[in-house]
């Protein structure tokens, strides 16, 4: 029998997630049930954890909506 070729491995790709000019600094965002060191997958309409399956549909955050400040009622005890 021939023996055939193994593939070459790749290389990993640990190095992408990380900035490392001027300190240590995370490309992407941690999973909030996973917690730290369990990184969301960027997709182009989403984010996904790919350990428990995490998803959060929308690149953008959603913009915080303003609160009416409304005056507390003052009540006078006699």
């Amino acid at each position: 029998m021939a023996k055939t070729k193994s593939n070459p491995r790749k290389p990993n790709k640990k190095w992408e997630k990380y900035d490392t000019s001027g300190g240590l600094k995370r490309k992407n965002k941690f999973c909030p049930k996973c917690g730290e060191g369990v990184f969301l997958g960027k997709h182009k309409d989403r984010e996904n954890c790919g350990k428990c399956g995490y998803t959060s549909f929308g690149g953008k955050e959603a913009p915080a909506k303003e609160e009416k400040a409304s005056a507390p009622a003052q009540e006078e005890k006699k």
